[in-house]
């Protein structure tokens, strides 16, 4: 069975850091092209970062550059996002998804994790 479960959300000023990760059982992540997404209430789903099967190729959107960083833990069959400098603009439930190749559109994406919130707020 594959599954994706999505840890390390919580509230966080502005200005914090928080660590999320998307840890995988049932299959490696290491042959899959691992996306992070985030929905904002009333918003669509966007991406947010990827880092690819291939080469380890990492692409981050444009309003996360520079604060956000995927990596990948072969070992513990886990990939992370450590976001700093976090904004309110940044609130979101973040989702991690498996795919065959990076892309920032969900379609693109098969399996996914349930989520977890995010809040930046003072």
């Amino acid at each position: 069975q594959v599954l994706l479960v999505e840890s390390g959300g919580g509230l966080v000023q502005p200005g914090g850091s928080l660590r999320l990760s998307c840890a995988a059982s049932g299959f490696t992540l290491d042959y899959h092209a691992i996306g992070w997404f985030r929905q904002a209430p009333g918003k669509e789903r966007e991406g947010v970062s990827c880092i690819s099967r291939s080469d380890g190729s990492v692409y981050y959107a444009d309003s996360v550059k520079g604060r956000f960083t995927i990596s990948r833990d072969t070992g513990k069959n886990t990939v992370y996002l450590q976001m700093n400098s976090l904004r309110p603009e940044d609130t979101a439930v973040y989702y991690c998804a498996t795919g065959y190749y990076c892309s920032d559109l969900p379609r693109d994406f098969g399996s996914w994790g349930q989520g977890t919130r995010v809040t930046v707020s003072s």
